[in-house]
């Protein structure tokens, strides 16, 4: 894999909006703490609680995910094809195999990986994905979860989406201390001043607390391109993982939304959302549209298949 990308080379125009997404999350950073830092709030607590929320999330994640959709750990004897084709990807990736291969009993076509790092990863399938995709397809896919092992996607946006849990933890605190009295208010001469004071500082949070959740989905859906990508070079096929992505995404809409809720809470997880929003509800979507997608995967087999085979 590594002399196939050598060949193809870096997305360049991808990496710097990646790294132009950081450099302002990581301003949205200094805004918070130079408002904390102006309110006198307690930075410490605050800090030690949302570290300790991504912590768990950084810990807990894979264990969260499959319990909360159910999926099964299988073994080899169990599905030796499915064991056999993450072998061999794995293998061309210079990863080891995922710890765990599971498996989700429902219609809905979807895959997703998980774990903090590749020795601790999952990778996880539904009975829809496997009776629905070619071999061609599913290898697509497989490669295009493993490309999220490999980049460490999963911590990545963990540690990204820390700056959201403090804001947004902030927010909530800061409703409640307004409906007890927490803005000040008890001397008429300096009462004012800090309760305008604590309302600034509120409407500050709110507006970094949604600049910061844009940023880093703008940065998820960046990472789901680069997956898309590498797992093309994985697989050497991004024609089978642009048919794979079309055909899940055509399922996905024909399957009751009652059923895709049972597996919402891995929503980010997914190749494709199980649900997903429109309209300006897209900005805030984990995952570029499937079109746009499809369209990279396909340009890059005109160019690239010489070199991907």
């Amino acid at each position: 894999m590594a002399l196939q990308s050598r060949k193809i080379g870096r997305d360049r125009g991808l990496t710097m909006r990646m790294v132009l997404t950081g450099f302002l999350l990581a301003l949205t950073y200094v805004a918070l703490f130079g408002l904390l830092l102006f309110t006198g709030m307690p930075i410490m607590f605050v800090l030690i609680f949302g570290v300790g929320m991504v912590f768990f999330q950084y810990f807990f994640s894979d264990r969260l995910v499959l319990a909360t959709t159910r999926a099964k750990v299988v073994t080899e004897q169990e599905n030796p094809k499915l064991h056999s084709m993450v072998e061999k990807l794995a293998l061309k990736t210079d990863i080891p195999k995922p710890k765990n291969i599971a498996l989700m009993d429902i219609e809905a076509p979807n895959a997703f990986a998980t774990g903090r790092s590749p020795k601790q990863s999952t990778i996880a399938v539904t009975t829809g994905l496997l009776n629905r995709l070619t071999d061609d397809e599913l290898e697509a896919v497989l490669g295009h979860e493993l490309a999220h092992v490999k980049n460490r996607d999963v911590a990545v946006m963990t540690w990204a989406s820390l700056i959201v849990v403090i804001a947004g933890f902030l927010m909530q605190m800061m409703f409640w201390m307004s409906l007890f009295g927490g803005f000040g208010g008890g001397s008429r001469r300096g009462g004012g001043n800090i309760m305008a004071m604590m309302m600034m500082a509120y409407v500050g949070v709110i507006i970094i607390y949604f600049v910061s959740q844009l940023l880093t989905m703008a940065l998820s859906r960046y990472r789901e391109y680069v997956a898309d990508r590498d797992g093309a070079i994985i697989s050497g096929n991004p024609g089978a993982l642009a048919s794979a992505l079309q055909k899940i995404s055509g399922q996905i809409a024909m399957i009751p939304e009652k059923d895709l809720r049972q597996v919402e809470h891995a929503n980010a997880f997914f190749i494709i959302p199980a649900l997903q929003g429109k309209s300006i509800a897209s900005m805030m979507s984990s995952h570029p549209s499937t079109e746009e997608r499809v369209r990279r995967l396909m340009e890059m087999q005109r160019e690239h298949w010489h070199l991907l085979r």
